[in-house]
């Protein structure tokens, strides 16, 4: 079972999902009273609760029985006026989603609310209170089976995924330096499109990545095997913010040089005698995101990165005094590398070393 949840996360929530919900529908027929007679709606609460981590199951189940309780507070309100009919239906319906625009309520139980007062008045109608007494006692049941089960079945941890991902935009954005720095030393101005159309694909990455460290962030919250697995949780967020602003100064660099080559999305002047020291500088300073990917001692890389800086910066120098040309567009793009090395280094040579995944963590 533990290696199922380390391989595939999906597949075990699928599995502790049906086994909830079996176990729910096992359970719901011995509930006391006129819950009993709706056992139909403990599996459904079993099946709401199972989200893929446990504070989100908690948060979830609660917000689905808070809509629910609304609900049938609200549904009663509407019969102490009269009998269920077009215009008392179409009145708790609209009531409802004014009402489920409260944020207590949260997402499930604004959707829900609704849903849970018109059930009470169409379903139950005269049985209204037999109904909602056994709706909400079996919706309880289900969400606490489903807790339960996803408690104490490897509650999920995504600590893997998250490291995963870092890496893998680690070296994305090295790559992408890459394949700027080799259309530099192309044919100018360079034949090459791709590196071109890749700023919104690292943007969207990095969004993506964001959301999977929150995902691992919250996934440890009241998990006990948090405690077995102990992960630099905070430093995740740290490099993510160090490669958020890498991407954004990527992306300001490539569009500075689509703008030397095109034209778009604005002119720049860029002499060509200026791109094998801005090539060389741009794979020196990818060659440090892969150092650091790789967990490699970042010592040569940043060395060697800096001197490449100093040697383009030279360049500049030159390039100014000869020839007096526009170099704004060259020293924009040295700037953007200086800026990516600064913000790099304090993560390389900080004390906390990066996570690695395991097999057992998610």
């Amino acid at each position: 079972m533990a290696r199922l949840g380390a391989e595939s996360p999906h597949l075990l929530l699928a599995v502790k999902a049906a086994l909830a919900v079996g176990l729910a529908w096992v359970i719901a027929p011995y509930m006391p009273g006129v819950a009993d007679e709706y056992p139909y709606y403990a599996p459904l609460g079993a099946l709401l609760s199972m989200q893929s981590t446990l504070s989100s199951s908690a948060k979830y189940g609660l917000q689905v029985l808070g809509g629910l309780a609304a609900g049938i507070a609200l549904a009663a309100g509407v019969l102490l006026v009269g009998d269920p009919n077009l215009w008392t239906i179409s009145l708790v319906v609209a009531v409802g989603v004014l009402l489920g625009k409260n944020r207590w309520l949260g997402a499930p139980g604004q959707e829900y609310l609704p849903i849970a007062a018109l059930f009470v008045l169409i379903v139950g109608g005269p049985n209204a209170d037999a109904y909602s007494i056994g709706y909400l006692v079996q919706m309880s049941v289900g969400v606490g089976v489903g807790l339960s089960v996803n408690l104490l079945i490897l509650p999920p941890l995504s600590f893997n995924s998250a490291v995963l991902q870092l890496s893998q935009l680690r070296l994305a954005l090295a790559q992408h330096m890459e394949a700027v720095g080799g259309a530099l030393t192309e044919n100018w101005p360079p034949e090459r499109k791709d590196w071109a159309s890749q700023n919104d694909v690292l943007s969207a990455t990095a969004i993506k990545v964001r959301e999977t460290v929150h995902t691992a962030d919250i996934s440890r919250q009241g998990n006990p095997r948090a405690r077995l697995y102990r992960r630099d949780v905070p430093g995740y967020y740290a490099d993510l913010v160090v490669l958020e602003n890498v991407t954004f100064h990527i992306r300001d660099l490539s569009e500075v040089l689509a703008g030397a080559v095109w034209g778009k999305p604005f002119p720049v002047d860029l002499p060509v005698r200026l791109c094998p020291p801005l090539s060389e500088a741009m794979c020196a300073v990818a060659a440090v995101l892969k150092a650091w990917n790789d967990d490699e001692d970042p010592g040569g890389a940043l060395q060697e990165a800096e001197s490449a800086l100093e040697t383009l910066q030279q360049r500049l120098t030159e390039q100014r005094t000869e020839d007096n040309v526009p170099l704004s567009g060259a020293a924009t793009i040295t700037m953007a590398l200086r800026r990516i090395v600064a913000a790099i280094r304090p993560r390389l040579v900080s004390e906390t070393q990066p996570d690695r995944a395991s097999d057992t963590a998610d």
